[in-house]
């Protein structure tokens, strides 16, 4: 009997211990599903906290129970405690004290005593009144096993008032699915915040790109201005379409000229900025709005909730114009900035449609407008006075070439005149005075090329020209040009017949090409000169030689340049531009050779190809059977063409000059029939004439083909 008594305790021991761990078993499996439940209920790490402390302390029969999360950066243990109604938080250096002894090395704590145990740190129980007796803290590990924080409760209530190894377990437990519930926590939190993010990205991205928008439309509208008044409905249509405004001003100090007010009023239901015309007013410099933010280089906000104050007071009382009555209910001025912190205008938008006037970002917007439109007036002054500086600079390029190209007839005529004091016969007098009126005509001549070219006309007197005239005159005025000068001209004329080019403008490119050679040639001890006239299939080819030094390399590529030289005092680097300008003119090329020895510029003038000009008829030819009946003196005409010439020869000068022209030794009838029309057309056509070659030694007769000469 006593040992089945044995037995039976020893059995119902055994019933009640399992009974007890599987009451145990049923209260943690409960908790854990209570934990998780309420968990689960909130990702909010505040209420989350609160939630899993209070579950720990049920759970646990603890008196009060504390959570720290882990500053991995910092090495700090955090927490946050309400002590007499105060938030206060709690920092605890990893390492120190229990709960930082467990974050440090990962393991659970169990303290029967906590006054008897090394780690335990008393500061907070005196701090706070509280007695810790016994103590028990487990390490919270996420789903990688890293320790995020710790979970430690204090003084177990019943029995001993120790925690047991089956709270040990639970404990262990209830962090481990607390911390990943912290960190499901954390990761929504971050989930939330990168969507906020996004979504203020996104939000910025829309401002940016409706900001470039604006900007490529004002961009677009101000491009095409070609006037303030343009540019400045261009910045107030855009600036008021942006910022939703019914009025605008632009400010702008055009220095000289005063301050002046560009103003578009659509107050008008339906009406539209861009619909108003511009109004240019001008203003005293500070008064209005506009004005005071131009002065005082400062922006202004006005609106239903921001009234004016301080100075603002009068500007905002004051009228911009008196031509303008505008009701201001609300408005926004920037000023435009300028160069070296000063502000060269202002710009202002009045009575937003939005009944609480215009917002921030409106103002953003307006700044953004303003900081494009100061750029655009700038360079919109810029532009102007570049263009003015360009037409100077063209202006004084045309004067550069007229006085250039006078120099040939002004020399002449001083020859003329030299000669004419010492003549003594009336005749010779007379001679003169007809071809010093002729230079007269060709500086008019130059003067309505001139009027051409500033009316954008280009046109050309092509004619037939009788080379044999042509080359004796220009050998005259060479020489008279070149008297002095150790310098020789020689002619070769292999074609004695006829060509058709303009005489007047032909005779200025061989001065030009023969002056260049000459005054390349004289500081080096002169040289020679040789105009060569020949025939080459349909073309008729004109080549100016010299033997001086050549052309430098550095200027060879720029020739043709306008004011391109090289090494010449006085000289204006126009003469072979205008000389191409002419040959273009007459639909010819122009090609140059040089060396050492010399430089060769070749001309060639087509024949047969029809030019754009204006051809006239050929000089007629003078015969016994038509003998010449002159115009009368009121009538001065050139005889060839049937033009009218600024200075015509009356019909005694020139008779008596024809007469002198013939030579006792040359009889009329017996001279080559082109050489009597070329005289008989003499006086009448625009080619320059000399008087006769002082330098060879003898004078050319004008029956005699003007050939080889030096």
């Amino acid at each position: 009997m006593t040992g089945k008594a044995d037995r039976l305790r020893e059995l119902t021991a055994r019933v009640e211990e399992l009974e007890a761990r599987l009451e145990r078993s049923e209260k943690t499996v409960s908790a854990l599903r209570d934990v998780g439940l309420a968990l689960g209920s909130t990702l909010d790490l505040d209420q989350l906290l609160e939630l899993i402390l209070g579950k720990i302390t049920e759970l646990l029969e603890a008196d009060r129970a504390t959570l720290y999360l882990l500053d991995e950066q910092r090495k700090m243990l955090l927490s946050r405690v309400i002590l007499g109604g105060e938030v206060r938080s709690i920092e605890l250096p990893v390492g120190e004290g229990i709960a930082g002894h467990v974050a440090k090395h990962g393991k659970i704590a169990r303290v029967k005593d906590a006054y008897r145990d090394k780690r335990f740190q008393r500061t907070w129980d005196e701090l706070t009144g509280y007695r810790t007796r016994s103590i028990l803290a487990a390490p919270m590990r996420n789903h990688v096993g890293r320790t995020i924080g710790v979970v430690q409760v204090l003084n177990k209530h019943g029995g001993k008032g120790e925690f047991s190894q089956y709270d040990e377990e639970l404990l262990s437990a209830l962090a481990t699915q607390a911390a990943i519930s912290i960190d499901n926590s954390r990761l929504f939190l971050s989930v939330i915040q990168k969507n906020m993010q996004l979504v203020e990205t996104k939000e910025q991205l829309e401002h940016r790109v409706a900001d470039l928008k604006l900007l490529f439309e004002l961009e677009t509208a101000m491009s095409g201005a070609s006037s303030l008044e343009e540019l400045s409905r261009a910045v107030i249509a855009e600036a008021s379409k942006a910022c939703e405004a019914r009025a605008g001003g632009l400010l702008v100090d055009e220095g000289e000229a005063g301050v002046f007010l560009y103003f578009c009023d659509a107050s008008a239901p339906g009406v539209s900025v861009r619909d108003v015309d511009v109004k240019r007013l001008p203003v005293k410099r500070g008064e209005g709005l506009l004005g005071w933010a131009m002065t005082h280089n400062e922006s202004v906000h006005l609106g239903p909730k921001d009234p004016p104050v301080g100075p603002i007071v009068e500007a905002a009382l004051t009228h911009m114009h008196p031509s303008l009555d505008l009701e201001i209910e609300s408005a926004i001025v920037v000023p435009l900035e300028g160069e070296e912190d000063t502000s060269l205008g202002a710009l202002g938008l009045y009575n937003a449609k939005n009944a609480l006037g215009f917002t921030q970002d409106d103002r953003s917007l307006l700044r953004l407008v303003s900081a494009n439109a100061s750029t655009a007036v700038r360079l919109f002054r810029s532009r102007t006075e570049r263009e003015k500086s360009e037409r100077l600079t063209a202006i004084g390029r045309l004067l550069s070439g007229v006085m250039h190209d006078m120099r040939t007839p002004l020399t002449v005529i001083s020859g003329y005149v030299q000669l004419m004091a010492t003549a003594g016969e009336p005749s010779v007098r007379a001679e003169h005075a007809r071809l010093i009126l002729k230079q007269f005509d060709a500086i008019s001549a130059m003067q309505r090329e001139l009027l051409e070219f500033a009316r954008g006309e280009r046109s050309i007197l092509v004619r037939k020209v009788y080379l044999t005239k042509f080359f004796g005159d220009l050998e005259k005025q060479l020489q008279l040009d070149l008297a002095g000068n150790r310098v020789t001209i020689v002619m070769e004329l292999d074609d004695r017949g006829t060509a058709r080019f303009d005489e007047t403008k032909m005779t200025r490119v061989v001065h030009n090409l023969v002056r260049n050679a000459v005054e390349a040639m004289e500081p080096h001890g002169g040289g020679k000169v040789v105009l060569r006239a020949l025939r080459q299939g349909s073309d008729f080819v004109l080549s100016v030689s010299d033997t001086g030094r050549g052309i430098p390399p550095e200027i060879r590529e720029r020739l043709f340049h306008s004011f391109v030289t090289s090494g010449k005092r006085g000289g204006t680097g126009l003469g072979l531009a205008i000389v191409k300008k002419i040959v273009d003119e007459h639909g010819g090329s122009i090609e140059v050779e040089s060396s050492e020895r010399g430089t060769t510029f070749t001309i060639r003038i087509p024949q047969e190809t029809p030019m754009m000009a204006t051809i006239a008829p050929p000089a007629p030819t003078a015969s016994p059977a038509s003998p010449h009946i002159p115009r009368p003196s009121s009538a001065r005409v050139d005889e060839a063409t049937g033009l009218p010439l600024v200075h015509a020869t009356s019909p005694t000068s020139a008779s008596a000059a024809a007469t002198t022209a013939r030579s006792p030794q040359a009889p009329a009838a017996e001279e080559p029939e082109a050489d009597r029309s070329a005289k008989t057309a003499r006086a009448s056509q625009p080619g320059e004439e000399g008087p006769p070659s002082r330098r060879s030694g003898r004078a050319s007769t004008p029956g005699q083909p003007a050939g080889r000469t030096g």
